[in-house]
């Protein structure tokens, strides 16, 4: 039922902003078109807080990115000119596509403070449509389709699952969900999909008799039935969908090709790549490493 578990790791994104990386793992790359999965917090933020912290212009392609919060507020600004605020329960999926600049602002925490809470994954893009134009998304209310049922409250962010599909524009076959459940809820897991994994944000919950704790991630066998029973309220992910080969990583570049890495990363490291609309001033540079 279970093929692996795996445990966040801490990482600094800079400026002491730590985040708990799940995906990519050595032993597991990604779940279906799943290639990144990051837990943000939860982080108490004062007002005030300094702009180190904010996630400053930077370059994507290849991929989809979705930023979910449980709490807290972050301010995007695209190289498209989009400038929308991320809030609880909302889905922006930015579509990096050819390619994309954005960032990430810590603005609402800095005037009010708040408690951050929340995932960023990103999408691998099947390869096809690797090289599509880049877009942006914003979902709320009513085309994300929400259920209530045993103690269970659930909301499916992108895809089609239990008979429900959300309107964000995917790529691929996948499902993503986030369960709210109260202690002794349970709710079955979609076998819809060859590739699947639960993640325990908060509380505690079993999947299989196996106990899951905040920042684990089982990633299930192939297609076989498994329940998730809550022992305490808990705030869970589900994602996965159909695998779509192998994909490459480069710093925050995502292809089939590393030639195409390579020449993303030579386009940011000569500032070839629009910055995103109203936040030109700054960027984050290309890793030594990278």
């Amino acid at each position: 039922m279970i093929e692996r578990i795996i445990d966040k790791r801490n990482h600094d994104l800079g400026g002491g902003f730590v985040v708990g990386r799940v995906l990519p793992f050595h032993a597991r790359r990604m779940v279906g078109p799943f290639i990144f999965f990051d837990h943000l917090g939860p982080l108490e933020l004062a007002p005030g807080i300094p702009r180190e912290l904010d996630v400053r212009p930077h370059p994507h392609i290849g991929l989809s990115t979705v930023t979910y919060l449980y709490s807290g507020q972050i301010t995007h600004r695209d190289s498209l000119g989009f400038h929308q605020e991320i809030r609880p329960g909302e889905v922006n999926w930015m579509v990096a596509g050819s390619g994309i600049t954005h960032s990430e602002r810590l603005e609402y925490a800095r005037a009010h403070g708040a408690a951050m809470h929340g995932i960023q994954a990103w999408v691998a893009l099947p390869t096809a449509d690797e090289e599509t134009d880049p877009a942006f998304y914003h979902h709320e209310g009513s085309d994300l389709p929400v259920w209530e049922e045993g103690g269970v409250r659930g909301r499916l962010i992108a895809g089609a699952a239990d008979g429900l599909s959300a309107s964000v524009k995917t790529h691929s076959p996948l499902f993503y969900q986030h369960l709210d459940m109260d202690a002794g809820a349970r709710h079955a897991v979609t076998t819809a999909y060859a590739e699947r994994a639960v993640y325990c944000a908060s509380g505690e919950i079993e999947v299989g008799g196996t106990v899951l704790h905040p920042g684990q991630m089982a990633v299930l066998s192939a297609r076989d039935a498994a329940d998730i029973v809550a022992s305490q309220p808990s705030h869970v992910m589900l994602l996965g969908g159909e695998p779509i080969g192998e994909r490459f990583l480069l710093w925050n570049f995502v292809s089939s090709s590393k030639e195409r890495l390579e020449q993303a990363a030579e386009d940011w490291r000569h500032q070839r790549m629009k910055l995103p609309v109203g936040d030109d001033r700054e960027f984050t540079p290309l890793p030594e490493k990278a």
